[in-house]
């Protein structure tokens, strides 16, 4: 069959790439604790052999490995190193210089780098003056550094989404943002070949439509980047960058419908004189915005380039 003959070239090359150590162009072998198949529907099933197309929803647990302090005071051998305390939100973040920017007007922009326990980003300075972030002493930046260190879960888990199976009669509906081929091996020893789609290609390619997207599937889409979801009553949810950070930003809403929003979990800031609302980018996000969506249902899923 079709399947098979493509299957089994696609296992050679991966083969012939992990022997040589090395990978053919195209293809990449993901790796992680554990991965679980939570569901499989069939996409395209071919006329004359009857081989399927399918799309698999895969559980990816990866194990976490945040940032210890002494990993952190080591920077302070830079004398230009900062230890930080937000005042509103008690995070602790380390402070170092990183590379200028030249902005569209031809202004330099003066940038710093704010690394934290499980994640760094870059800031302008003109951000960090207008932020809750303020220095800290050693003992008080010890004590919020190690207080999240202890709340960082062992694991973490990821939806993922494979386009497996038949793939040379769709390849052309395949989203174009890439065409590298993965392979993975599941807990059950499964070995899985193909493309990996995004969560909205993902949710639009079902006759289930949007239903099929679930909190924590939506979640991960919009923490990613590259997915929009528009639901009842004119909400929209997206990722944005704040103050150097991603967030999760909910527009659209009224003032009547505040109250109900912070009750769910959601908090508000007021940033240029306009009040805007983001959903926890924590571990506590996911149970948030399923508050929302039962609320206030997905209409539409849409892809965009990352933000």
């Amino acid at each position: 069959m079709l399947f098979t003959a493509f299957e089994q070239l696609l296992n050679a090359k991966v083969e012939g790439a992990i022997a040589s150590g090395v990978y053919d162009v195209g293809l990449e072998t993901l790796q992680a604790e554990s991965f679980i198949v939570t569901d499989r529907r069939p996409i395209y099933t071919h006329p004359a052999t009857g081989a399927e197309t399918r799309l698999l929803t895969i559980t990816e647990r990866r194990r976490n490995h945040p940032m210890t302090l002494h990993q952190a005071l080591d920077y302070l051998a830079d004398a230009r190193a900062v230890l930080l305390l937000n005042e509103r939100s008690g995070r602790a973040a380390l402070q170092i210089p990183a590379p200028s920017l030249m902005l569209d007007d031809g202004e330099i922009e003066r940038r710093v780098r704010l690394i934290r326990p499980m994640e760094h980003h870059r800031a302008s300075m003109k951000m960090m003056d207008e932020s809750h972030w303020q220095p800290a002493d050693r003992e008080t930046f010890a004590v919020a550094w190690n207080g999240e260190v202890v709340d960082v879960p062992e694991f973490a888990e990821s939806t993922l989404h494979i386009v497996a199976g038949l793939l040379l009669p769709i390849w052309k509906r395949l989203p174009n943002e890439s065409t590298r081929v993965y392979r993975l091996q599941t807990d059950e020893g499964e070995r899985i070949i193909g493309r990996r789609v995004s969560p909205a290609w993902a949710a639009n390619a079902c006759a289930t439509g949007t239903s099929s997207l679930t909190p924590d599937e939506a979640f991960s889409a919009l923490m990613e980047g590259r997915t929009v979801l528009d639901l009842a009553e004119d909400l929209q949810l997206r990722r944005v960058r704040v103050m150097g950070a991603h967030c999760i930003e909910l527009s659209g809403f009224t003032d009547a419908m505040r109250d109900r929003l912070r009750a769910y979990g959601l908090f508000s800031e007021i940033i240029s004189w306009k009040l805007r609302m983001f959903v926890p980018s924590d571990a506590t996000g996911a149970a948030v915005l399923a508050k929302v969506l039962d609320h206030y249902p997905v209409a539409r899923v849409s892809e965009r380039e990352a933000a």
